[in-house]
């Protein structure tokens, strides 16, 4: 449907600068997100004018009917039902009893994506890329085998304190979610890079500071931030060749679970190395695994 040029009746513009300027304010959006609420808004208001009615005056039926006659993806619905709950809300509350139209609106259902995972040989060229004659190479090393050796999150990574690895068992004491604790076994190849790591390129990093209690450090003996090992992950898998959009700190999380199942793990277990409460939650994976192996078919079997 080609996009009216109609400029929205002068009271629907004045609230709609009013509720941009007020989630900019208040919730520091991002400005993509806040130019698409202003033009789901622009376009509401120049449909309701053509049934005699303006922003503040819609009905529940008025938004129903302009739903049904707007089909758009479930993704662009599911924004656009955001930002008319967000405008109303705030509109409710700035005139006072005025009954909010959306309140018993049916939220769409989003189809659910499958996690991101990268193919073993690309995991390889991650991992070996960095320089492991320097501290910090040694360091980001050390830090990308625990990743994916471990299954950790990010967050989990970070925030791991240097009494949290046990090296003589092999296992790491992990605080997740919730502030739950679990023991996961670091991978005979994560352990050593690990080691070495804690051996030769912490004390450097450490050299002038006063105890610090974080496992992994920056060059100014600071703990790493989850930004800070983004943009190492970034930088690696950009030296390497595999496109910044396929790669985060969480895809290592992704990679190691899928690629757990794909090599016969049992769905349990991996759920308790991830530290989800909920199986349902571990086995998205399995609908990865199962993809990876319908291409693997699709592309050797003589009748894929």
């Amino acid at each position: 449907m080609t996009e009216s040029k109609t400029e929205p009746k002068t009271d629907d513009a004045r609230l709609i600068d009013r509720f941009i300027e007020r989630v900019w304010s208040e919730d520091g959006l991002a400005d993509r997100t806040l130019e698409a609420y202003r033009r789901d808004l622009v376009q509401l208001s120049r449909w309701l004018e053509t049934r005699g009615h303006g922003l503040a005056t819609a009905t529940r039926e008025d938004l129903s009917a302009y739903h049904g006659s707007q089909p758009v993806s479930v993704r662009s619905m599911a924004r656009r039902q955001s930002a008319f709950r967000r405008f109303y809300a705030q509109l409710a509350r700035d005139e006072g009893k005025k009954e909010d139209p959306t309140l018993l609106m049916q939220r769409p259902k989003m189809p659910r994506g499958l996690p991101k995972a990268l193919a073993e040989r690309e995991i390889e060229a991650l991992i070996v890329a960095p320089d492991t004659d320097t501290p910090l190479g040694l360091r980001d090393r050390a830090m990308l085998e625990l990743m994916y050796s471990s299954g950790l999150r990010v967050s989990e990574l970070v925030d791991l304190p240097l009494a949290g690895l046990n090296t003589r068992q092999g296992v790491l004491r992990v605080t997740g979610k919730g502030g739950k604790d679990r023991l996961v076994p670091v991978g005979e190849e994560a352990l050593n890079h690990v080691e070495r790591y804690m051996a030769e390129a912490r004390p450097v990093l450490a050299k002038g500071h006063s105890q610090p209690l974080a496992l992994f450090l920056t060059k100014r003996g600071d703990a790493m931030t989850r930004q800070q090992f983004w943009t190492l992950v970034k930088r690696y898998a950009m030296q390497v060749g595999i496109p910044g959009k396929r790669v985060s700190p969480h895809v290592l999380r992704h990679s190691f679970a899928t690629h757990l199942l794909n090599h016969g793990a049992d769905l349990r277990a991996l759920q308790m190395l991830l530290g989800h409460s909920a199986l349902s939650t571990t086995q998205i994976y399995t609908l990865v695994a199962k993809e990876g192996l319908k291409r693997l078919h699709a592309q050797h079997h003589p009748r894929g």
